[in-house]
């Protein structure tokens, strides 16, 4: 006897390629983690010059994971619009922020730090809060379609 098996819960291709920025951006945070101290630090006046008052590299944790949560949010689709979804968002990239720091430890000129992690996910959090405005929820979900 012949039946048709029906499509289960099966993740599709397309489905699948939503995560794409997600796992490229983690792949440039890797590939800056990589970094020494010292080529990190020789990058610093090039985005003084965008940035005058920079002084450091701490606000990137920030901005990093802020993006690194958009990234999920995409993947996740409509998805991520429940708060279950968002927090899962966080600790997602919290878990990535915690890896990035282990890397970064066996990196000459480079250290493990708590406020780092702290930062990603303060990134990260504020991308969900953010999102979930009205207004900017509704750009965001029409773009992301």
């Amino acid at each position: 006897m012949n039946q048709i098996q029906p499509n289960i819960a099966r993740p599709s291709a397309l489905r699948l390629f939503r995560f794409v920025p997600a796992v490229a951006w983690m792949t440039v945070i890797f590939i800056l983690s990589s970094r020494t101290g010292d080529e990190i630090n020789t990058m610093l006046p090039f985005f003084q010059r965008f940035f005058p008052g920079m002084t450091d590299f701490n606000w990137g944790h920030f901005v990093s994971y802020f993006l690194l949560a958009a990234a999920f949010d995409y993947g996740f689709g409509a998805r991520s619009e429940r708060w279950g979804m968002k927090v899962f968002i966080v600790v997602l990239c919290g878990l990535y922020g915690i890896t990035d720091e282990l890397h970064q430890s066996m990196v000459g000129g480079r250290m493990m730090d708590a406020a780092d992690v702290r930062n990603d996910c303060i990134g990260a959090a504020v991308w969900t809060i953010l999102v979930a405005i009205p207004p900017i929820k509704r750009l965001w979900r029409k773009g992301s379609k």
